[in-house]
């Protein structure tokens, strides 16, 4: 693929909705090329709410097809930024 492919994922009720999101992301992990992981944290509470952001690799069909079945998860929101290398 020519281009850089970043998704941003707001993830809302992590208990509840990463566990069918997490299946998606092993189904694609030879297309995730890194994966940060963002939620808030204190000594009293852990946040229900995160942010994944990855940067992906691989055939554009084999991208699509995973932000397809993402999109599918309730309580998750992607944003997508492509840019040309």
């Amino acid at each position: 693929m020519d281009k850089q492919v970043i998704f941003g994922i707001k993830i809302s009720n992590r208990m509840k909705n990463v566990p069918h999101m997490q299946t998606i992301l092993s189904e694609f992990g030879c297309n995730i090329k890194t994966r940060l992981g963002l939620h808030d944290v204190s000594e009293t509470s852990c946040s229900p709410n995160g942010l994944l952001i990855l940067e992906l690799h691989g055939e554009e069909e084999s991208i699509i097809a995973m932000e397809a079945k993402l999109r599918e998860v309730p309580g998750i929101d992607i944003q997508k930024m492509v840019f040309d290398k």
